[in-house]
């Protein structure tokens, strides 16, 4: 669901190959409902709901790991996107998340790369958005370099050229702010370098083919071409006019604003010539659902790279997992809460309770998620990355409605129960010996109520186990949550 349109393809995974059954796409402008205040206003949601319709249809009776679906820089922005997501889920009967801008661009790369030969060398990936433009630099289906910046086609329409008017003083505006954005990649970037430059979605689609329409190119986009573009524009002063040139009547508005953007790139950046692919963010979503259903999960990757970062005690935070999940397979079904996420999540938290340690042993769970909630984690939608964060931050101490604040209001009682969990297995590893506790078991007598049992004898001889038992009691009561000790 991106700030100006909305896009969705359908493939069936055969032989290990994507093979794309059906696309469609609908001009949303979703962007351009956001109000003074930032909230999407009613008019915007009802035309973003009525495409949505349109596409539930489609995917009604796929299973739920089967779809994914994800919003971008204007639900990133507007204050009202959690209301928004849920009349959302409503129509279409799947959950809905929402990517920072970076994994944005990462899975705009993805889309990319798989789309083009698979040639040695670095590439140059820009795509310009309706709210945001991503740029990457990668080499084959890694990218190296992330950056998603706050200028894209929309959002640059309605400042620079609201009344559809093109004058040479307002893209003169919008080329400087353009390569004022630029500024905070321009040096990072260049020094990099790279072989090839790539563009995706499309303004960039539509420029290519306008400058091969007035044939000042052959569909490659020069810096030449771009500024001999730029004066064409000027000189029809309206975008009434973009018409003459083969630009499509839903993608007039916007046109100028994407070649000063555009432009602007090729200035700061240098970039000598780019062509044109088809792969963009759905087809990234497409390969990252892929790579997970082959056991290739970017999130995993992202969460070994956490454990070296901040220096994990890797034998503690397996002996906390095994617990952990030994705990989830007894109350999983009884809770609710026994989805393939869920165990994903409940893994993460185990093996990243500790990473706050690196800052400072006091108050080390609220270090811990800081961290998570504001690191870059590749692979992970914002929701994920919160829930994460939630999990680790009530890992210990205080278990209060506080830390639970910042969630979704329908995935309290699910993160309740999973950092409960978390808790008892950070509890029972307390003495850091490694050692499962014998005869574990737990039952769940309601959503409210745990007992939690052990081989005879076994707590008697662990008076510390016991004690922290007693602790987690009292803490768990404030929230009205009975834990019994058998």
């Amino acid at each position: 669901m991106g700030s100006n349109s909305f896009h969705m393809v359908i493939a069936r995974l055969i032989h290990g190959e994507i093979r794309t059954l059906e696309k469609m796409g609908e001009k949303v402008q979703l962007g351009a409902g956001l109000d003074a205040n930032n909230n999407l206003t009613e008019e915007a949601q009802e035309r973003a709901l009525d495409c949505l319709r349109r596409f539930a249809q489609r995917l009604q009776g796929m299973p739920t790991g089967a779809v994914q679906i994800v919003g971008t820089n204007a639900l990133r922005i507007a204050r009202n996107a959690h209301a928004f997501m849920d009349r959302a889920e409503q129509v279409l009967g799947f959950p809905v998340e929402i990517i920072a801008g970076r994994e944005e661009a990462r899975l705009i790369y993805l889309g990319v790369s798989h789309t083009l030969s698979d040639d040695t060398g670095r590439r140059l990936v820009m795509d310009i958005g309706g709210g945001s433009t991503e740029f990457i630099i990668g080499e084959r289906f890694e990218a190296q370099e992330l950056e998603s910046l706050h200028m894209g086609c929309v959002s640059f329409r309605n400042r620079y050229f609201p009344d559809g008017k093109i004058q040479r003083k307002q893209m003169d505006k919008a080329l400087t702010h353009a390569a004022q954005e630029l500024l905070n990649i321009r040096h990072r970037f260049r020094a990099l370098g790279w072989q090839s430059a790539v563009g995706s979605s499309g303004s960039i689609k539509a420029i290519s083919s306008v400058l091969a329409n007035l044939k000042l190119t052959n569909g490659t986009i020069t810096l030449d071409a771009l500024r001999e573009l730029r004066q064409r524009l000027v000189d029809m002063g309206s975008v009434d006019r973009l018409a003459d040139l083969g630009v499509r009547s839903d993608r007039q508005s916007i046109f100028p604003s994407g070649l000063a953007i555009l432009l602007a790139a090729f200035e700061s950046l240098e970039i000598e010539s780019m062509t044109y692919s088809d792969g963009a963010l759905r087809e990234g979503l497409l390969y990252d659902i892929v790579g997970r259903i082959q056991h290739e999960d970017v999130r995993e990757r992202t969460i070994q790279a956490l454990k070296g970062r901040y220096d994990v005690d890797n034998a503690h935070s397996a002996a906390v997992e095994e617990t952990a999940i030994t705990a989830f397979r007894q109350v999983a079904d009884a809770w609710g809460i026994n989805t393939e996420f869920d165990e994903e999540l409940l893994r993460w938290a185990c093996r990243l309770h500790e990473i706050g340690l690196t800052i400072s042993h006091s108050q080390y769970h609220k270090h811990g998620a800081y961290l998570l909630r504001y690191s870059d984690l590749s692979g992970f939608s914002q929701q994920a990355q919160r829930n994460l964060a939630t999990l680790v931050r009530g890992h210990r101490r205080k278990f209060s409605s506080a830390v639970f604040e910042d969630c979704d209001p329908d995935d309290v009682p699910r993160l309740q129960h999973l950092c409960i969990l978390l808790r008892l297995a950070v509890l029972l590893q307390h003495p850091r010996n490694m050692d499962q506790p014998a005869g574990f078991k737990l039952v769940a007598n309601s959503d409210m109520e745990l007992t939690v049992s052990f081989a005879e004898g076994w707590l008697e001889e662990r008076p510390l186990t016991l004690a922290d038992l007693e602790n987690e009691r009292e803490y768990l009561a404030r929230q009205k949550f009975v834990l019994n000790v058998g």
